[in-house]
């Protein structure tokens, strides 16, 4: 092993093993994960809901039309339990669904603005096709109306049934779904607004628009007290209920004004620092600070998701399903369901609607923008997810329940209900029909060639940057680490067994020293430096790594001594502090990634967001080998 740079630090022998994972938990893997654990208690409440309907139906009904009053004084909004859910509850969900829309669009995929152009075609298209074929099937007659139960993709469910049939498609597209469907609840709920709102009052709506333009005023003012929202929230909700306007817009629009950013390093040293302050005086007033400097280091749309999403996923949407996917099921009734242009038209716009509405749309903007505009999975994946958007529950359930009543209500519910099963069985055949194709066929339809997003704003210098492994690797792995970091430390291990099993791949390791909370981090990263002008990074590296402990300057002293450097001229470096720039240099390329903590890792350019385990970075690094190998289109 050398301690050079560039093309000459190759690496060395390694061994050992780890058992141990780190498990960075992101906004977008919880919301995924919650989705599918959701999805399982959704399905179940399905079935009691049709079980309940089926045992005893006017007991169900009865149930759900029990009338629930809120009132003051001579004032008050009297609905029955089912409208509560629908025009209440769902305003949570929707609020949830309105933040991770934002999420989105601040730090996922659509912070590159020209990315937004793909999701939202395809989510358009989604809902454009599917519109059309129930307004076929329903030409001239009344039920036309119904439009649009047909159109919105149920997110939750989707992409947990995704999860579970759609092993075969790569996890990129769960996100890319995810997207277009983001575009198709927003567009769904401006519906409902507008076309599914009966008897306005200009008046109460006016006061709505009123009370909103506060909301954005005191947000705008930097305000952060969650219960002047939620006053100012359940005042727009009261005032466009008494309008006539479907309320649960509010919590969309409210969602999309929650902004989200990472983590800031001067944020997370100032919690830091407050609690370090609690920690010498453990007082009340040092309490709330603390407590108070630690959450505002993350963003009011991260900490809002934590609180909000499992409720939703476990509670409100599975409650909806129980009090809205009840229907009595009999041969009669299913005869004449199957044969009704309501229950067609909704089973074939999402079944059929659907797939072709995401895929020909995503396909024309790719093809309209020379494929400057693809997207981030092969079109198999797009196909396989435009399949699973076939499922529209929760959205289609809710326009249904104000589109019709009696018998048409009815037939609506039994054609979402068959669409969603449906979606999931072609769906499931989409991907044993990919299964069959030639392993390199296979890969371009499933990963597609479309560049992906660049993470890392500094891209890597063999010139400066310390570098170990083959100089023209196909997968470069970067690190931000700390040597006084106890997971750099135990990660350490897994990066020698990762480029012991993988020759190909070059590792590159970045300083980041968390000076708030490792105190000799600093001093560390100077001695490495120090070594590197001795040719000696490497050694230096590993010794720091391993002995975490003894860090102290007489320890790096003995350290030097150890490696066999001059060690008169290792303590003149670090009494002139050599190095102490190019560590900074490395601490603003990573303000610049958004990388707040160590260690965090970087695969060809794109953060790898998961667990540090060799499990999931040797997935990450066969993942970029199979997109490198592919080339671009």
């Amino acid at each position: 092993m050398t301690g050079s740079r560039g093309e000459d630090a190759q690496a060395g022998p390694f061994a050992g093993r780890t058992a141990w994972a780190r498990n960075l938990r992101t906004p977008l893997r919880e919301f995924l994960r919650t989705e599918t654990g959701g999805a399982v208690v959704l399905l179940a409440a399905t079935v009691a809901a049709l079980v309940w309907a089926n045992a005893d139906a006017s007991g169900y009904e009865g149930f759900w039309g029990t009338q629930a009053s809120v009132r003051f004084g001579d004032a008050g909004i009297s609905q029955d339990l089912r409208g509560w859910i629908n025009g209440g509850l769902m305003t949570v969900f929707f609020f949830v669904v309105g933040l991770e829309a934002r999420r989105e669009f601040d730090m996922g995929e659509l912070r590159d603005r020209r990315r937004l152009v793909l999701p939202l075609a395809a989510g358009l298209g989604g809902m454009i096709v599917p519109i059309g074929i129930y307004l076929a099937v329903n030409a001239g007659r009344p039920t036309a109306h119904g439009w649009g139960i047909a159109m919105s993709t149920d997110t939750a469910f989707a992409l947990g049934v995704l999860a579970l049939v759609g092993r075969g498609f790569p996890a990129r597209l769960r996100a890319y779904l995810l997207t277009a469907t983001v575009v198709d609840d927003v567009v769904a709920l401006a519906v409902i607004g507008i076309f599914y709102s009966e008897d306005v009052a200009t008046p109460a709506l006016l006061i709505a628009l009123a009370i909103f333009a506060v909301i954005v005023a005191v947000r705008a003012a930097g305000i952060r007290q969650l219960a002047v929202y939620v006053l100012l929230g359940v005042a727009t909700w009261v005032a466009l209920e008494s309008s006539g306007v479907e309320p649960v817009v509010v919590g969309l629009a409210m969602g999309l004004l929650t902004y989200a950013h990472p983590a800031a390093r001067t944020d997370l040293e100032r919690a830091t620092e407050v609690f370090r302050l609690f920690r010498e005086q453990p007082t009340p007033e040092y309490a709330r600070s603390a407590r108070t400097g630690v959450a505002a280091a993350i963003s009011p749309n991260e900490r809002l998701q934590l609180l909000i999403h499992p409720w939703t996923s476990y509670v409100i949407v599975p409650l909806f399903a129980l009090a809205n996917a009840g229907i009595t099921i009999s041969a009669d009734f299913l005869g004449r369901a199957f044969t009704s242009p309501v229950t067609l038209g909704i089973l074939v716009g999402y079944v059929a609607g659907k797939p072709i509405g995401i895929l020909g749309f995503s396909h024309l903007v790719t093809r309209l923008s020379r494929g400057r505009l693809s997207p981030p999975v092969g079109w198999a994946a797009v196909g396989g997810g435009g399949t699973i958007a076939g499922i529209g529950f929760t959205v289609a359930l809710l326009i249904a329940t104000l589109t019709f009543t009696g018998q048409p209500l009815e037939e609506a519910k039994i054609g979402v209900l068959s669409a969603a099963l449906c979606a999931t069985a072609v769906t499931w055949v989409a991907v044993r029909a990919t299964r069959l194709l030639p392993p390199r066929t296979r890969l371009r339809a499933l990963l597609g060639t479309a560049e992906t997003i660049i993470d890392l704003a500094a891209p890597v210098d063999p010139e400066r940057d310390h570098v170990r492994g083959p100089a023209r690797a196909p997968v470069t792995v970067v690190e931000y680490g700390d040597f006084e970091c106890p997971y750099c430390g135990q990660a350490e291990s897994v990066i020698r067994e990762l480029l012991a099993d993988h020759g190909d791949v070059r590792y590159v390791w970045r300083h980041l020293p968390l000076t708030d909370v490792h105190p000799q981090a600093q001093l560390a990263a100077q001695a490495a430096e120090a070594a590197d002008e001795q040719g000696a990074f490497w050694e230096m590296h590993d010794l720091l790594l391993d002995h975490q402990n003894e860090l102290q300057p007489r320890d790096l002293v003995r350290h030097a001594a150890e490696l066999g450097l001059d060690v008169d001229r290792f303590r003149a470096d670090l009494r002139a502090n050599l190095g102490t720039d190019r560590i900074a240099a490395d601490v603003e390329s990573a303000d610049l990634s958004g990388v707040s903590g160590t260690p965090t890792f970087f695969v060809n350019g794109r953060r790898h967001l998961g667990a540090y385990d060799i499990a999931d970075l040797t997935a990450a690094v066969k993942n970029a080998r199979k997109r490198v190998a592919l080339g671009p289109r």
